[in-house]
């Protein structure tokens, strides 16, 4: 199925200035008809007959379902946070959403890993509400993702959006690429943290943030 993958190809030039970095041709999506074709190989490398009862819609539904867990893609992660609050009087201390359930897809195997995500952040005069914070990871989470990655997305867009005195993001999650197949450790829990501002100076206020997340005090 060569021809499920499709490139432009730029036109060609000359030549290239010394040290001039090559555009990469522009990538055209395939078609939903190309994308259930391709599922159908996979049925058949498995070890399967894609034209059985039971397999006959599975391309249509596999490609729907696809459109569902990585609909990351054509969302703007910006956006969500444009709406702010200013009337939150004098408060300026830490505003914390936990056990924020996640579910994404790691790049290597698009396998499932699925955690729970707690974020902090020390607003400036303005909050974003809190099902905002949700959404958030909801994007980033629906495109393939490593877990360093994800957690490094959710500080960034935060942190260049809010413009907070800092942020802060631990999640927890489990891998199915590591529980399911390889070395098959179920139960096995990855932690990534990453911190911005207060928080990456402070280790008092690192200290706070996690002790908030565990314990619920701070």
């Amino acid at each position: 199925m060569d021809h499920v993958i499709k490139t432009l190809t730029p036109a060609a030039r000359p030549s290239e200035a010394p040290g001039e970095v090559p555009v990469a041709p522009a990538r055209v999506r395939p078609s939903r008809t190309e994308a259930e074709a391709a599922v159908r190989v996979l049925l058949g490398y498995i070890g399967d007959d894609p034209d059985r009862e039971g397999l006959l819609d599975t391309p249509r539904r596999v490609v729907a379902a696809y459109d569902e867990l990585f609909g990351g893609y054509h969302e703007s992660a910006g956006e969500v946070l444009e709406r702010t609050f200013s009337e939150i009087g004098t408060y300026d201390d830490i505003v914390l959403v936990r056990d924020i359930p996640f579910t994404s897809h790691c790049e290597h195997h698009m396998m499932p890993f699925m955690g729970r995500a707690h974020v902090g952040y020390l607003p400036v005069e303005r909050v974003v509400g809190l099902s905002k914070i949700a959404r958030l990871i909801d994007i980033f989470a629906k495109r393939l993702q490593t877990q360093e990655r994800l957690s490094s997305e959710i500080v960034t867009e935060i942190d260049t959006v809010l413009k907070p005195r800092g942020v802060a993001v631990m999640l927890e999650a489990e891998h199915t690429c590591m529980s399911m197949r390889g070395v098959q450790k179920i139960g096995s829990r990855t932690i990534t943290t990453q911190f911005t501002g207060v928080f990456r100076d402070d280790p008092k206020e690192q200290f706070r943030f996690v002790n908030l997340v565990r314990n619920g005090i701070g």
